[in-house]
């Protein structure tokens, strides 16, 4: 939704547990909400959890399920505990409080503008979910089951929590301007800085860059490449709150951007080497998703057009230069895909949301200069407080149980090691 209508809708959340502005319930608002609540869950289990399943090695398939799957579960603990009050509740200048503590006042009467309170904090929930199920393609393969559960605890109260309260919960970024319909900084930018310091301090993979296996199953990548493609119409449409114009054209211009960055994409692959891939169509796809969502609700479909085509050639270029350059084995390209992606997007943002480019305008009455400096703030902010607290909790959790497993047990793979099982019976 729009930055300052989301602060808006978050603090009337608080007041009394039922919201004075639109304090009579909306059905068809309400049903579209509900509809996309379930959208966004579909896209980590199963969307993002058969994405990155195929795209690892046979013996650890199994383990990234479960992470997928046991991070749903651990952040809909922490979300009722505290993570919705601390993203949502009224604001510590930089956190909520804990006036949600529990879901406390989230009764069925309470409503956060035209729905249900309830299904606004769950709506809210399904993106504290997939964002650290998205970091999880940083350290595929080496990092253990319990420092991931430790990392994700923590990584959820102390850097998605507060950054969601910035930018969507009354914080400072919000009050100042930026512009972030769906999530540009807060899961994408978040996700891939996080998922860049974790591969850099867990290290590469053993052979790597030079002897790695490929993806294992492409048909599980691209199941569920498909699922995230149709579960993030819920992720960009749902944010409108609403089902009205918002929404509706959310939704289209998230799906021109996916297209746009897919074939993008592939048509670069085929130049430079002869073939076009399945692997660069869903990795194009999702990169076009990732940069529109920050800006979904402000552009027209010609902007998103153009947003499609940047993130399809910045990030094939990005996530080149990542492993052949740098050597940094960011494991399925969390970084350059979302990182680079959601940074290219909400600066893309301040010049595609603005009515005065013809047929390339926006929605939005904007100073294109003025919202350009505004929407680098928030990446810059984001990128900054993301690092330095992901190397800290990386460092905690290294502490307390260490961060990867023996060279011996990844050779094994993680579907034995730590979970006793195999993904396959052969």
């Amino acid at each position: 939704m729009k930055a300052k209508t989301r602060s808006l809708l978050a603090a009337l959340a608080t007041i009394g547990g039922t919201a004075a502005w639109g304090d009579t319930l909306n059905s068809g608002d309400s049903a579209w909400i509900l509809t996309s609540t379930a959208l966004v869950l579909f896209m980590t289990i199963p969307g993002l959890a058969l994405f990155y399943g195929g795209l690892v090695r046979s013996n650890n398939v199994l383990s990234v399920l479960l992470q997928c799957f046991t991070i749903t579960c651990l952040v809909t603990i922490l979300w009722l505990i505290a993570g919705y009050s601390l993203a949502f509740g009224n604001s510590w200048v930089v956190v909520g409080d804990l006036s949600k503590f529990l879901y406390n006042g989230v009764g069925e009467d309470a409503l956060t503008g035209t729905v249900p309170e309830s299904i606004f904090a769950t709506f809210q929930l399904t993106f504290a979910i997939i964002t650290p199920a998205l970091i999880i393609g940083a350290f595929v393969e080496r990092m253990r089951f319990s420092a991931i559960l430790i990392f994700t605890a923590l990584w959820s109260l102390l850097v998605y929590a507060p950054i969601a309260h910035w930018v969507w919960g009354g914080g400072w970024l919000g009050e100042m301007g930026l512009m972030d319909f769906a999530g540009g900084t807060v899961v994408h930018i978040t996700a891939g800085t996080a998922a860049v310091v974790a591969a850099i301090t867990l290290g590469p993979r053993r052979g790597f860059p030079n002897h790695m296996q490929p993806p294992h199953n492409m048909t599980l990548t691209v199941a569920g490449a498909a699922m995230l493609w149709v579960g993030w119409f819920g992720f960009n449409g749902g944010s409108a709150l609403a089902a009205n114009g918002d929404a509706a054209m959310a939704l289209t211009v998230t799906h021109i951007s996916a297209a746009a960055g897919a074939f993008t994409w592939l048509m670069i692959e085929w130049l430079r080497y002869g073939k076009p891939s399945a692997l660069g169509a869903v990795t194009g796809m999702v990169a076009g998703l990732g940069t529109i969502t920050p800006a979904s609700g402000y552009v027209g479909p010609a902007g998103a057009l153009v947003i499609g085509i940047a993130a399809g050639a910045v990030c094939f270029f990005a996530t080149n230069f990542m492993k052949q350059k740098l050597k940094i084995d960011d494991s399925l390209d969390v970084f350059p895909v979302h990182g680079v992606g959601g940074a290219l997007g909400t600066i893309l943002t301040g010049v595609f949301a603005s009515s005065a480019l013809g047929v390339f305008s926006g929605q939005e009455d904007i100073s294109i200069p003025s919202q350009l400096g505004v929407q680098a703030i928030g990446v810059i902010a984001t990128v900054a407080y993301t690092a330095l607290a992901t190397w800290i909790i990386l460092r905690i959790t290294g502490a307390l149980v260490g961060n990867r497993v023996s060279d011996e047990e990844e050779t094994e793979g993680l579907d034995l090691v730590s979970h006793n099982e195999r993904g396959y019976i052969l």
